[in-house]
């Protein structure tokens, strides 16, 4: 461990690239609590909680996994969470962080439009639960720490609980007060703890956090990183000992914490963390950040994936993370907060029914289950082509849930991206956009800026496309693809990936490479709903 500043063990710009970093390789065994998917050896996936289910994980890990759609990456295609804006204060300073309280034209965490009181909060979630069944997930994560406001997140757990048994209940902390509120957490059966974790070096964490509020003081530089990083390591550690999943969200900050998230997610793997989540730093200066103010560039969509892969073998990884607000509500990747505001809450009718909400899940779980022998049916098929190589290609999906390829390309706000091969379709991020059709109409000056986010893909699926769009990405080298509309997803990029595989072997096409991808995480929404 570096003892200052100035010794740090990262230069002040470090850059990644593809090709640039190796892998975690051999890593440490998980103690024998808590932990992470039950993978042989030890070695990390590239997601967790797939609907393998019992035989990828033990059994009471996979009952509180198989439908929250954080740990699972195969769940967040059918379940859905909400957070609840309960926890306004916070105890440290994050140089990516500008928290703002009555705001709804931003989509990143510490963005809320209402703060809520606890009561307010178990009133807000009760009604979207009897509204979406589907919603089996509450958390409070700000907008700020959940643990820096304990007696409103408690005091929300505890009525939760008596009002709505079968939620699931979350919290998300930076982990400064984590190692003294850890029996509280279990008192109220809190199955699932996010911890962000920038650092393991204080040399590093230095440049990322200006300031912490420690035993009634406010404490700077290099002794601030270093109680920090203490304190979160002792909280993970009590937290795997109690049997509590812990999943750790990195922002990966170029220049900063790039090569040094790889030493992260091996010390958070030793402590027995149950996902990483590397994301993007979000940057744009209009958010008002430290970072943003001072030209803090965010990763390209290479630099995110090549630290993602690098972390392969590590803790298992998640990467369906859409950075949500403090006060999302619906399924990863949409946000209905807007239809649950405390005025609409006082003109519904809420009746909370467990039998109706278990039946919904009931049949959630038959479409599931549909979805699984649909992709182990395409990878039969691909595994019998006759093609000795290891391409793998990146493909995009316009879907507005369900799994399932559903959307019109001029209706997407969000792709999903899946690295396909011969072996599998592989969940491995989404890409933002900003609405191409508005009015009914296309908006030809955006169009760039929606082929640009990616322009590493090979194909998009779609349930439609216009001529523009279409014209405009195959000039640009990405294939538009509509021939599987209402198709699972991963059966679909299979699909599309085996026809691939077939014109090249024919020689009717030649594979190229394609370039890097603009991550646009964060955007302004304000637009969009305008747009609806």
């Amino acid at each position: 461990m570096q003892t200052s500043a100035a010794s740090g063990s990262l230069p002040a710009k470090t850059y990644i690239g593809i090709g640039q970093i190796k892998s975690l390789g051999a890593t440490p065994e998980l103690p024998a609590a808590g932990g992470g998917c039950g993978t042989s050896g030890g070695e990390g996936k590239a997601s967790c909680g797939t609907s393998d289910g019992p035989d990828d994980m033990p059994q009471e890990v996979w009952d509180k996994v198989k439908n929250h759609p954080c740990y699972s990456e195969e769940a967040h295609h059918h379940y859905a969470r909400m957070h609840v804006a309960v926890a306004p204060a916070c105890n440290i300073q994050c140089n990516y962080c500008n928290r703002k309280y009555d705001c709804s034209n931003e989509s990143r965490p510490g963005v809320v439009s209402q703060k809520l009181t606890p009561e307010q909060a178990v009133k807000k979630v009760v009604a979207v639960a009897s509204e979406i069944p589907q919603m089996t997930v509450l958390g409070v994560t700000g907008p700020g720490d959940a643990l820096a406001n304990p007696a409103k997140t408690f005091d929300t757990f505890r009525m939760l609980q008596e009002q709505a048994p079968d939620i699931k209940l979350c919290l998300s902390t930076n982990g400064l007060a984590l190692p003294d509120q850890v029996d509280e957490i279990c008192k109220y059966n809190v199955d699932h703890v996010t911890i962000t974790i920038n650092m393991v070096d204080p040399a590093v964490g230095e440049k990322i956090y200006p300031w912490i509020f420690w035993n009634h003081k406010r404490v700077t530089g290099y002794e601030a990183a270093k109680i920090l990083h203490e304190r979160q390591m002792l909280g993970l550690e009590m937290l795997t000992a109690r049997g509590v999943l812990t999943k750790i969200n990195s922002v990966l900050i170029p220049g900063i914490n790039d090569e040094h998230l790889i030493e992260v997610n091996r010390e958070v793997k030793k402590r027995g963390a149950f996902l990483h989540n590397i994301m993007p730093l979000i940057s744009e200066a209009e958010h008002g950040t430290v970072f943003g103010l001072t030209g803090q560039r965010g990763p390209t969509a290479s630099e995110l994936k090549a630290v993602q892969d690098a972390c392969m073998g590590g803790a298992n990884l998640m990467r369906h993370c859409r950075q949500c607000r403090a006060d999302a509500v619906g399924l990863l990747g949409e946000d209905r907060s807007e239809e649950f505001t405390l005025d609409k809450l006082e003109q519904m009718e809420v009746v909370y029914d467990l039998d109706k909400r278990k039946s919904y899940q009931d049949k959630v779980e038959v479409e599931r289950q549909a979805q699984q022998a649909a992709k182990h049916e395409a990878l039969a098929a691909a595994t019998a082509i006759g093609v000795d190589d290891d391409l793998k290609v990146l493909v995009a999906v316009a879907t507005k849930g369900g799994g399932r390829v559903n959307e019109h390309f001029g209706h997407v706000t969000e792709f999903q991206v899946f690295e396909v091969s011969a072996a599998q379709a592989l969940f491995v991020g989404h890409r933002r956009v900003d609405l191409y059709c508005q009015g009914g109409h296309g908006d030809d000056e955006q169009l760039p800026s929606v082929v640009n986010a990616i322009n590493d893909c090979h194909a998009v699926l779609v349930a439609k496309i216009g001529a523009c769009p279409r014209d405009e990405l195959l000039a640009a080298g990405v294939e538009p693809v509509d021939q599987y509309v209402g198709e699972f997803i991963e059966k679909a990029a299979l699909e599309w990936f085996n026809d691939y595989r077939g014109r090249i072997a024919s020689g009717a096409i030649t594979h190229q490479p394609r370039g890097d991808a603009q991550i646009r995480q964060g955007a302004f929404t304000g637009g969009l709903a305008e747009a609806a």
